[in-house]
């Protein structure tokens, strides 16, 4: 099995700085037919996110568990179905497991679902999501100019020649495709 492991927060939809009403989701523009369309091409789809405003007492879990089933009623009208949603609550002080760059969530994922991470990309909008996917082995980890994307491509001081930059989450898309395909 493959996957595409997608930050949700800005990659997604809006970041709209610790969500939690579900009526505030806005799925980002071209992000169903991506989706769908790497589905199709046989890739679980997998969000792996931090959210860290649980943690600070922001929200609760049952308000993040609200807003990410609106996010996958969503998108269930369009045939798009995600294996998996990985969380983590913790504060970015705190001690965690799972905390992005942490790869913890993408190697449950390899264990539980038989993700093959050298054929798996990671997308994000922020350098913890690319570390993450660099940390956990996998074939690309890509940045969209997205959320805070596009001021993480400004600021990068990490290996370019292993980062991926696409404008959206359809660009993404694109590349991961043709990419599989070569």
């Amino acid at each position: 099995m493959k996957a595409v492991f997608l930050d949700r927060d800005g990659t997604l939809i809006v970041d709209r700085n610790y969500l939690s009403d579900p009526a505030q989701v806005e799925m980002l523009p071209g992000v169903p037919q991506a989706l769908k369309r790497l589905q199709d091409a046989g890739f679980l789809l997998i969000i792996v996110t931090n959210q860290s405003g649980i943690g600070r007492g922001y929200y609760s879990e049952a308000d993040m568990h609200r807003v990410n089933a609106r996010l996958v009623a969503a998108l269930e009208g369009d045939g798009v179905r995600f294996t998996k949603v990985y969380f983590s609550p913790e504060a970015p002080e705190a001690p965690s497991r799972g905390r992005k760059p942490s790869p913890a969530f993408l190697h449950d994922a390899r264990d539980e679902f038989g993700v093959d991470l050298a054929r798996s990309y990671m997308v994000g909008d922020k350098p913890i999501d690319v570390q993450c996917g660099w940390n956990a082995g996998v074939r690309r980890s890509l940045l969209v100019r997205t959320g805070y994307g596009a001021q993480t491509e400004r600021d990068f001081t990490g290996p370019r020649q292993s980062l991926v930059v696409v404008d959206d989450c359809a660009a993404a898309a694109d590349w991961i495709l043709a990419d599989a395909a070569a």
